[in-house]
């Protein structure tokens, strides 16, 4: 069977197109009958009436006696009227009005006497303090129409109105079939080479929370026929099928056969980034996509295509999407064949929305996870420029980004526990961090961008740190230099340092691997010092442009063996128990902007630095001095 090719086919379209096929073949939601207490948050397929009146009978609206009102006529403070015991009867909340009385008046408007007697002292309306049959519903009332969203209060109305169980649109069910051979069951301790599926867990968690159900087969290995009755099953059991296929070489042709082998493929391959790869397919009525294995790609095309069939089908109105206008904080380049998505931090800096661009890689499913909002850019961008203005979709609320405090500047491990101790001592303060290095993160401050900087930057000329730099930075002053900690900066090496790595004329060895830092880090700035006064030539260390953009990464790196060596902080060397050769001690300190020094999140901060449980907890890392931090060590 023949497939179109979606080369010039924009995603819209293609969007478009795939679900007016899909309702052509005879795809429509269908209905069915549940318990009223099992439907809060479903959608009603038909009117819901109401049965019976509610209430269903006169009911007292609080505590008192009922009364015939008209024996409270003449009633008044100065000429209280008088009933006898049988006259009146006492009632509470609730209670059927007694037959011959038409108000109830409240206990502390009466007065009683020894023998029975009350005496009221205000005339009584008729019905007052009286809940009326009807009064709510009345049988044959509409409680909800059609595609309605069911809340937990008209859960309640239902009830009240004498009904059950309801109809609502059924959840359809997405099968979801993993397909690959490098593919293995999560667990902590994979064997090399063998990737975690947890694609099905994160698609099966979005579609559930979009009101469908799911069905997760186990994993395929990467076998054609295997595939193929994976497929054919998924489509008997289920309403839509995702198939999620792995980097396994072969494994998009296999499912590729197989989707052509049970319906028709209407596209393959989307012009998007990530998600190129994506097949759109049906048998029958039932769509079936083939979408890459590589996570962010799959999030964004499952977002994308397979929401709006269940919007569709469960009769769920689509979610409007929020956009902000941003700034961008730094340049991203675009493929101008594809429509891309690029995730982004963000945060207001003087009311002034800035998006800081997080790692792209279609499988970088920790930044998709971090991402405050997403610019898309359409398809014949070259590039995004540092600077320029953009419309982010917002994956968070804009309250939450508001109480944000944007962090861009150099890394380090104790950005993250400044993070948790801001969310466990204060709860309602969120922190954004862009990791750029020292340099980007004094010029973030410098342009607006961002309410702090981290920084560690060595004055070669002094063998101080940050001041000198703050000064050429910032000559019109506006910054304060807030006391961090000093750190410990090395080498770190592979447990029990097998290449004997002692010092910086070390790196220059035949066939050693270095991996470094980004230029205008405060590490690349330390290592480029350390190689001129000792000699070495830089050009001769293999691997000294390959760079990462954290003190963890580059101990990763290390960790896998794909490194020998690189330059960072022993807290990073510590975490995955590798050796650590001690290079110099720095001070790491925070850039604060005038602007942000009054902000309560700001200030919020400052009292976590000075916090014991900020000390214990960096102490508790490893290659930490603390002498005060939080405090003003320059304020010009």
């Amino acid at each position: 069977m023949a497939h179109s090719n979606p080369t010039n086919v924009s995603l819209e379209e293609a969007k478009i197109k795939y679900l007016e096929r899909m309702i052509e073949n005879g795809m429509a939601p269908k209905a069915e009958k549940i318990p009223v207490a099992e439907a809060a948050g479903r959608i009603t397929a038909q009117p819901v009436f109401a049965r019976i009146c509610a209430p269903h009978y006169n009911a007292s609206a609080m505590d008192g006696i009922a009364i015939d009102t008209k024996l409270t006529l003449k009633a008044s403070r100065k000429s209280p009227v008088s009933l006898a015991a049988g006259l009146y009867a006492r009632v509470n909340t609730g209670n059927v009005l007694p037959e011959g009385c038409d108000a109830v008046i409240m206990a502390e408007d009466t007065a009683e006497a020894g023998d029975g007697t009350v005496k009221i002292f205000k005339a009584a309306a008729p019905w007052q303090n009286i809940r009326r049959y009807g009064e709510d519903l009345c049988t044959g009332d509409m409680i909800l129409p059609s595609f309605s969203h069911v809340t937990p209060a008209a859960v309640g109305a239902v009830f009240a109105g004498g009904v059950t169980e309801i109809i609502v649109s059924a959840r359809p069910i997405v099968g979801i079939i993993p397909v690959g051979d490098d593919w293995v069951s999560p667990a902590s301790d994979p064997d090399v080479g063998k990737i975690p599926e947890f694609n099905s867990a994160v698609f099966s968690a979005m579609i559930r929370e979009w009101g469908a159900g799911t069905v997760t087969y186990p994993i395929v290995r990467n076998d054609p026929a295997k595939i193929l009755d994976s497929l054919r099953t998924a489509i008997l059991e289920c309403d839509i099928v995702l198939l999620s296929v792995g980097s396994s070489a072969g494994s998009e042709d296999h499912v590729f056969a197989a989707m052509n082998d049970v319906g028709e493929i209407m596209y393959r391959g989307l012009p998007i980034k990530p998600g190129r790869p994506t097949m759109l397919g049906y048998c029958g009525a039932k769509p079936i996509l083939g979408v890459p294995g590589f996570p962010v790609s799959g999030i964004i095309v499952i977002e994308q295509i397979l929401r709006p069939f269940v919007d569709y089908l469960t009769r769920r109105p689509p979610v409007g999407e929020e956009y902000e206008e941003a700034t961008l904080s730094k340049s991203i380049v675009s493929q101008p064949e594809y429509q891309e998505f690029a995730r982004v931090r963000l945060g207001y800096v003087s009311d002034r929305l800035i998006a800081m661009p997080l790692s792209r890689g279609s499988g970088v499913v920790a930044s998709f996870m971090k991402a405050d909002g997403i610019v898309e850019i359409p398809r014949g961008v070259v590039a995004l420029e540092g600077g320029d203005s953009v419309n982010v979709r917002l994956l968070k609320h804009t309250d939450e980004i508001r109480r944000s405090i944007v962090a861009v500047g150099s890394h380090d491990p104790l950005l993250d526990e400044l993070s948790e101790l801001l969310r466990v001592m204060h709860g309602d303060v969120f922190m954004a961090s862009s990791h750029v290095g020292s340099m980007a993160g004094l010029l973030a401050v410098r342009k607006g961008e961002a309410h702090m900087a981290g920084t560690h930057l060595l004055d070669v000329a002094t063998g101080g740190y940050n001041e000198s730099f703050v000064r050429k930075f910032f000559a019109e002053g506006g910054v304060r230099l807030v006391e961090c900690v000093r750190r410990m900066q090395g080498f770190i090496v592979p447990k029990g340092n097998p290449l004997g790595i002692a010092g910086v004329s070390d790196l220059a060895r035949d066939k050693l691997r270095y991996i470094n830092r980004q230029n205008g880090s405060g590490t690349r700035i330390l290592i480029d010092y350390l190689c001129g006064e000792n000699g070495v030539d830089k050009s001769s260390i293999h691997g000294y442009e390959n760079y990462d953009y954290t003190h963890t990464a580059v101990a990763a790196r290390i960790a896998s063996g794909s490194a020998d060596v690189g330059l960072g902080v022993f807290s990073a060397a510590k975490l995955f128990d590798l050796d650590f050769v001690p290079v110099c001690r720095e001070q790491y300190d925070l850039l604060i902007p005038d602007h942000a020094w009054d902000l309560p999140m700001v200030q919020k901060l400052l009292d976590v630095l000075k916090s014991d449980r900020f000390r214990q907890r960096i102490c508790a890392l490893g290659g930490y001095d603390l002498e005060s931090p939080g405090e003003v060590r320059l304020k010009i």
